[in-house]
């Protein structure tokens, strides 16, 4: 037995019971948008559970060019957005749904980075009118499957986002959220260990 380097992978190895770290991806970016409303609520869920460390990456913040030049401009942008994705155990992806889907700003900072999400899981949460926003996170799954990353099963929507808070932001009847928001949460904690744990163990093939 290999008691050095047994030694090595056991101080790379972090702990089980340490808290994950998460990011928090608010998607919108549209003057007047309902975004920060959920995110409230959402940073709430994140800051009452003892097994998560949360911080924000807020799209309407990160001044991204559409074209792929890495430019000192893009440099600038990508030093406050890519340390917070690169550190975290696991994301949760705030979205709204446009046009039958997920706003361009937020493809364009997904599409800026690749490792950061690989083997890492992703909760999803959306809101709209009718449908609540559920559309958007349908095709949020396909691109980050595409990026070697696992979207959780269950996720939260708000059907007519806008009528379920009042005026200060809090919901109206939160009986359903926090119940969807917390079995949602509980998986992406199941997932966050599990993959923080492989991947301490060996490196992601891609």
């Amino acid at each position: 037995m290999n008691t050095a380097a047994t030694t090595t992978a056991a101080r790379r190895e972090p702990p089980a019971d340490r808290p994950l770290h998460v990011t928090l991806v608010v998607g919108s970016n549209r003057h007047g948008r309902f975004g920060p409303v959920v995110a409230d609520w959402l940073l709430d869920r994140l800051r009452d559970r003892d097994d998560l460390v949360a911080e924000v990456v807020d799209v309407a913040e990160a001044e991204l060019p559409m074209s792929f030049e890495r430019t000192p401009e893009a440099a600038a942008a990508l030093a406050g957005i890519t340390p917070k994705l690169a550190r975290a155990d696991a994301f949760v992806v705030l979205t709204p749904e446009y046009n039958h889907s997920f706003p361009a700003g937020l493809k364009n900072l997904v599409d800026w980075h690749f490792s950061e999400w690989q083997a890492k899981p992703v909760a999803l949460v959306s809101y709209g009118g009718l449908s609540g926003g559920l559309r958007a996170v349908e095709h949020l799954r396909q691109v980050f499957a595409e990026l070697h990353a696992v979207t959780v099963r269950d996720t939260v929507s708000f059907h007519n986002a806008g009528a379920s808070f009042d005026d200060q932001g809090t919901l109206h009847d939160p009986t359903g959220p926090d119940a969807a928001a917390k079995t949602m949460l509980d998986q992406l904690v199941w997932w966050g260990h599990a993959l923080r744990e492989a991947r301490a163990h060996r490196p992601y093939a891609t």
